[in-house]
């Protein structure tokens, strides 16, 4: 038997940026392109670029209800016009007449001869004979209109081909007529946990845990982030510590999935049946990353069979996340989300930090980079979670975000530091 190689011997660790662009240099977008409902296109990934074949607004329209004139008829304070017509939104107006007001309302389009707007809050009717209105000031050429294509020109892309679409997208893609979106197809991801000491709730009561047994939690938070990143999810559940069991799953899994994701089992123990599982069926690669929790992390490949209809022939992705919840939690949030958003062609896949005072201090340097749980508090600084071992899935609930700590760096208290919020990376 080889002795164990000594720590001097060991492969560096890798650090968390270099693991991301080796990860991502082996995502290859997904082709898969569906229309969908753009009601039903929150969250995914616009396939091509979008279009306008139209401008917005459409016209120029008035945004205040008031009166439209043309300024130079109304030179002085007091000054009265006679009213002609109304316009209510979504009508066609008249030309104005010579020397007359129109009484206008929000989103109505501007009469041909109107060259501003007057609130209503700046007039008073005027009764008599015929309908007029008197003014209080003098307006200016042009307030309170919305100019033609202000918002979107026709022919311009309104969004882009990659964009992850938000309510507001299609709210701006509504608006141009988009009733239907090309997207890119969900990504298909199968989800399984491997470890015998793995419990379901509800299998076995609290009080009567075997010895050794703890709760699946992994299983429960990571089929909750692959949602909030709109995959389909089949979860495959525990599969047992046995070399043909995981097999049988990387097997049955792969034909039907673009990802295989899963949590513990990645190390090189006798009780650790993914490595020689994986490679069995395809490649795999083990990566020690300087980063802190999530150290242990494995990304590879698995064959598929020959009659996996139009994905026969394209290896299946695998990643297996460390067992700790908080390392497989935060190797998700860092790791594999910006892999299945480049495999949705996401365009926008860098975090985005802010910087805040620290309300603590951390004496100790650590020699990886370190994602330390904190929350905000009311003093606009950064409180730190009182336990930050890999563990202690506490702390992702009580904190609202991470510091992202370089390699070797102590905190003192009121050092500026990155933030990460938990919103930038659940989105």
């Amino acid at each position: 038997m080889k002795p164990p190689l000594s720590a001097a011997a060991r492969a560096p660790l890798m650090s968390l940026d270099d693991a991301l662009d080796r990860l991502l240099a082996q995502v290859e977008p997904l082709r898969r392109i569906e229309s969908v409902s753009t009601f039903e296109a929150d969250g995914r990934v616009l396939a091509a670029d979008l279009v306008a074949a139209l401008q917005v607004p459409p016209q120029d329209n008035a945004s205040m209800d008031g009166y439209a004139l043309k300024a130079s008829d109304v030179s002085h304070v007091g000054a009265v016009l006679r009213v002609t017509q109304r316009v209510p939104a979504g009508a066609a107006p008249h030309a104005l007449e010579p020397g007359t007001a129109a009484r206008i309302f929000t989103g109505a389009q501007i009469p041909a001869g109107a060259d501003t707007v007057v609130m209503q809050e700046e007039t008073e009717a005027v009764g008599g004979d015929f309908h007029a209105v008197r003014f209080h000031g003098v307006p200016g050429v042009g307030q309170w209109i919305r100019r033609a294509g202000e918002d979107v020109t026709r022919g311009t892309v309104v969004l882009p081909g990659g964009e992850r679409l938000s309510p507001a997208s299609l709210g701006l893609a509504a608006s141009i007529g988009c009733a239907r979106l090309d997207v890119v197809a969900r990504p298909r991801v199968a989800l399984f946990s491997t470890g015998d000491e793995l419990v379901m709730p509800g299998d076995v009561e609290p009080q009567a845990m075997p010895a050794g047994a703890i709760y699946n939690s992994n299983r429960f938070f990571l089929r909750a982030l692959l949602h909030r990143l709109g995959c389909e999810v089949s979860d495959l559940g525990i599969v047992p510590d046995r070399r043909e069991a995981t097999v049988a799953a990387l097997k049955s899994a792969a034909d039907h999935h673009d990802l295989i994701l899963t949590s513990g089992g990645v190390s090189v123990g006798e009780e650790d049946h993914i490595k020689p599982a994986v490679e069995q069926l395809g490649a795999l690669d083990l990566w020690q990353i300087a980063m802190k929790p999530g150290k242990p992390f494995a990304h590879g490949t698995v064959r598929r069979d020959a009659g996996a209809g139009t994905d026969a022939g394209r290896a299946c992705h695998f990643i297996g996340l460390p067992g700790n919840p908080v390392s497989s939690y935060i190797t998700f949030l860092l790791l594999v989300r910006p892999f299945l958003l480049r495999l949705q062609g996401a365009r926008e896949i860098a975090l985005k930090t802010i910087v805040l005072p620290a309300h603590f201090s951390l004496r100790k340097a650590d020699k990886r980079r370190e994602f330390l749980r904190v929350r905000r508090n009311a003093a606009g600084g950064l409180d730190l979670f009182t336990n930050q071992s890999s563990g202690v899935l506490t702390s992702v609930v009580w904190g609202d975000g991470v510091v992202d700590n370089p390699t070797g760096t102590t905190i003192a208290h009121g050092d500026m530091v990155s933030f990460i919020p938990f919103s930038e990376l659940l989105a």
